[in-house]
């Protein structure tokens, strides 16, 4: 998947918000998010979007649904990355 780098403020922040979640992290909740993968039917759809994109051909409701999928991941990405710290953590 094709993603935009997230502002740093952006990141900041998401990655604040997303601080209670992983406090709440179990050793098989956190091997589950770590190994998580998007489905291939949206993996074909983000591909789809993302040549339309390269290509300037995106309408307006594309390109919204282009940004839902990047953000997603952007929050997908920022979980799992705890999650993999948790499971670090534990191996400590």
């Amino acid at each position: 998947m094709k993603t935009q780098q997230l502002p740093s403020d952006e990141h900041i922040v998401l990655n604040r918000l997303l601080d209670p979640i992983s406090r709440r992290l179990t050793p098989a909740s956190a091997r589950a998010l770590a190994e998580l993968r998007m489905d291939p039917v949206d993996q074909e759809r983000v591909a789809e979007l993302a040549e339309k994109c390269n290509e300037g051909e995106l309408t307006a409701k594309e390109r919204s649904e282009y940004a839902a999928y990047v953000k997603a991941g952007d929050i997908i990405s920022i979980l799992q990355s705890k999650a993999r710290r948790f499971l670090k953590s534990r191996k400590s």
